[in-house]
């Protein structure tokens, strides 16, 4: 007999599509000045909510976004280099904002951001569309979509695209 899970709908589509237009001007807030943003995106979700937040910086600010990818691996992110799929003359000296969907204990984010800081960039900044405010790691999001106060046992699952919605499982 196979165990049932219990999914808690926290946020739907429309509602996810507006927590990225308004991090998105939070992100154009802090940089009225900057002519060009790099979003690094953790690679599964986190690089679909960087290419959904670039396109709502251009739309509201127009300033030119590029869009990477940071490939890091989740459950032993000491055991494995992070890597990146773009030259570091790419970000160097430009403001990063490092773009996950789920902020848990911060280890992902914390090792994703080696890279980059290796580099020299100018400024770095974190994104996430849920904050579950229970890191284990000095990490603390520029820009949260949404605030979830969570169990150590509850697990936070992001579907973005068609059929974007957040659940509690």
């Amino acid at each position: 007999m196979s165990k049932v899970i219990e999914k808690t709908l926290v946020l739907t589509g429309p509602q996810i599509n507006q927590k990225i237009k308004r991090i998105a001007f939070e992100v154009f807030e802090n940089n009225p000045k900057e002519k060009s943003l790099v979003l690094a995106g953790i690679d599964g979700q986190g690089y679909v909510l960087a290419k959904l937040l670039a396109k709502e910086v251009k739309s509201i600010a127009g300033i030119e976004t590029h869009v990477i990818k940071v490939l890091v691996d989740k459950m032993a992110p000491a055991q494995c280099d992070v890597q990146v799929n773009a030259p570091a003359a790419g970000y160097k000296k430009k403001v990063v904002i490092l773009v996950d969907d789920v902020l848990n204990s911060g280890r992902t984010l914390a090792y994703a951001m080696k890279p980059f800081l290796e580099a020299g960039v100018r400024k770095m900044e974190v994104a996430v569309l849920v904050n579950r405010s229970r890191t284990s790691f000095p990490i603390m999001p520029a820009y949260t979509g949404y605030e979830l106060a969570t169990t150590l046992t509850d697990h936070v699952e992001v579907q973005l695209g068609k059929e974007a919605a957040v659940y509690l499982l």
